[in-house]
Order: structure tokens, then sequence, then C-alpha cells
């Protein structure tokens, strides 16, 4: 089975894989931190001095502490694996594959950082108010990738409309699923598939 780190390209080389590596320690000890004495309480600092990297190093990767749980490092391989889908597949099931590409890879400790992340945007007032400015990025993200697939521009209302209406089910699944029992890691891609069926229905009631 492909590694997400394989979705949509070659894989990357070894100062890539380092810088990944660096990402990926600095947001697993953050989360540790914000898990064992809350968000607030955790400073830059802390994060940096737990995973062994300095305060600039952490800015580097990291514009703010918020960042480390509004950046979604699964968006730019969901992106990849849907512009590698069939060219025949209408948009919606292209979109599916490529969701399910990318979460069928993720290792139990990564679906439950996801899982902690979203918990902690719901929980945190900062955080839920920002929450709404990036999946507003995340909409033009995946306009951006709808239009070169159909040929529009990602400013179309069409385009536009679509890549909210994603956004806005797998939005509504993933914090439904980040409320749902810690040890349950396998629902969250059955409830987002469900949520882009319903869409392709036409939303019936």
């Amino acid at each position: 089975m492909k590694s997400t780190r394989e979705i949509g390209g070659s894989r990357p080389g070894l100062r890539e894989r380092k810088k990944a590596r660096t990402r990926a320690a600095i947001r697993q000890h953050a989360m540790r931190l914000f898990k064992e004495q809350g968000f607030a309480a955790t400073t830059v600092d802390q994060i940096a001095e737990a995973a062994d990297v300095s305060q600039s190093t952490f800015f580097r990767y990291f514009r703010t502490k918020e960042d480390v749980i509004l950046q979604d490092d699964y968006d730019p391989r969901a992106v990849e694996a849907f512009a590698a889908q069939p060219p025949e597949l209408p948009p919606l099931a292209a979109m599916r594959n490529a969701i399910k590409e990318v979460y069928s890879t993720l290792t139990p400790e990564e679906m439950e950082q996801e899982r902690e992340r979203h918990r902690l945007m719901l929980e945190v007032p900062e955080l839920r108010g920002a929450m709404l400015d990036d999946y507003t990025r995340t909409i033009r993200v995946i306009a951006d990738a709808v239009s070169e697939r159909v040929g529009r521009s990602p400013d179309d209302p069409a385009v536009r409309a679509f890549a909210g209406a994603v956004i806005g089910v797998a939005m509504a699944a993933t914090l439904d699923w980040a409320k749902g029992p810690p040890e349950d890691y396998s629902t969250v891609f059955q409830s987002i598939e469900s949520a882009i069926g319903y869409l392709e229905a036409g939303l019936p009631l």
C-alpha cells in the first residue's frame, strides 16, 4: 500500500523528509503539551524545548501556536490525489476517491492526532474563530483543484459553490467524528463518504 507521502508523486528527497520529520515532531510535542496542560497554558518556548528545536525553527514551520492546530497536512495530499484521479470520473466521485486514498493510509496515531486537533478547534474559543478563516482558505484550494479538472475559472460561482458544499459536508462529518468515542479511529472516512454521497444525491430530506 502506498504511504500518503507517495500519493500523487515520487518520494520526497532527503531534505524534504527531514523537514517533514521536524514538522511532525513539533506538532507531536505540541499536541502532547496541549493535552497535558491545556492550550492556553502552553507556550511556544515550551513546545520548542520539548521538540528540541529553537524558537526560530518553530516559526519556520508554524507562524503561530494556533497554526499547529489549524494547519492541515492532509489537504495538499488530498489535492494531489484528486488531480491524479481518472479524468472520466465526475468531480464528486474523484473527490471521494482522493479523500479515501489519504485517510485509508493514516496510522491509528495519526488518526488520534487528527481527532484531538479537531476537538481543540471545537473547544478553544480563539481556535473556533480562526477555524472559519482556515475553512475559507481550504475552499479556495479545492476550487483551484476543481477548476483545473473541469476547465473553468476558480472564481466561477458554480466551482466556488461546489468547493463550499464539499468542505461543508466534510466539516460537519469530521467535527461529529471528533466528538465521538476516542477508540473509534475507523469511522471518519465512512462519515465523510456518506456526507459526500448525500450531497451527490442532491441533499434529499
